[in-house]
């Protein structure tokens, strides 16, 4: 009898070690890719955008989305190292304020795996003074700021070229440095200053290169700016960005198609008084 009982428990023990073995591989098979479409079926998203006019934007592109089913929650932020920060941690699921340039700098430095799925719009940058009315009035020894950040120096020395101040080493493109400059003929001074106070400093300067949403801020005109880049062909578009692994999810083309729109164009072109462009 003790010979059968044993053989018996035994025989139970097994089958419930298969059961609960089978259970737990259909909870696997079952649960865990359900699991991974609720992630990536958001209909609450947090979106990081940069602070100033754009808030306006995105008050529209917010009700573009609620009609679609997705709720778009902006953050705010007041610095431009911070959304990408925070969208790699996390902290917001996509962000809406950097170009190509800007994020492909951020990747190197930082390995952030972050990816643009959709364009937002451009702002030509610009070169603004309050003492001469034209590139060619820049005298000899002129002080001459540009933003401090590798993308956005580089685009403002192509534009000094383009209007005849600089010349830089051929190939210098994009990734150009005040290193690169080959041709200085009316010695003019470069002072590296932060994108966020350049603008307040133009009237202290003889002129200097700002992006034109902080130009806004900081109650710059079009008056006030003497030389832009052009608009065609621009590789500084502007455009949403998520994590690598969000690229597919519902979600990102819903938040795109609800940027991507007349209602938000029209309320762009209001807020932002010609200075940006839309560009999808």
């Amino acid at each position: 009898m003790r010979k059968t009982f044993t053989k018996s428990k035994t025989r139970i023990h097994r089958a419930f070690l298969l059961a609960a073995t089978s259970a737990a591989i259909l909870s696997g098979s079952v649960l865990a890719p359900l699991g991974a479409a609720q992630a990536a079926d958001k209909t609450t998203i947090k979106v990081g955008i940069i602070s100033g006019e754009d808030e306006d934007v995105w008050r529209e592109v917010v009700k573009q989305a609620a009609a679609k089913g997705l709720t778009v929650k902006p953050v705010i932020f007041n610095d431009y190292n911070q959304p990408n920060e925070a969208l790699q941690n996390g902290e917001v699921d996509a962000n809406a304020f950097q170009h190509q340039p800007f994020l492909d700098n951020q990747i190197k430095v930082n390995h952030y795996d972050i990816v643009r799925v959709g364009d937002t719009a451009v702002w030509p940058i610009g070169l603004y003074s309050k003492k001469v009315k034209s590139a060619d009035e820049l005298k000899e020894g002129a002080v001459i700021g540009v933003p401090n950040d590798p993308s956005n120096e580089a685009r403002g020395l192509i534009l000094l070229q383009q209007s005849g101040v600089i010349k830089l080493k051929p190939g210098a493109g994009i990734f150009a440095t005040t290193a690169d400059i080959t041709e200085n003929p009316r010695h003019v001074t470069i002072k590296e200053l932060d994108s966020g106070i350049i603008g307040r400093s133009v009237p202290d300067l003889d002129a200097a290169i700002v992006n034109t949403d902080w130009a806004l801020k900081s109650g710059l005109t079009p008056a006030d700016r003497i030389a832009q880049e052009p608009v065609k062909g621009n590789p500084y578009n502007n455009f949403i960005a998520v994590k690598t692994e969000n690229v597919n999810a519902p979600w990102v083309k819903t938040l795109v198609s609800s940027y991507q729109n007349d209602a938000v164009k029209q309320e762009f072109d209001k807020v932002y008084k010609g200075t940006g462009v839309t560009a999808w």
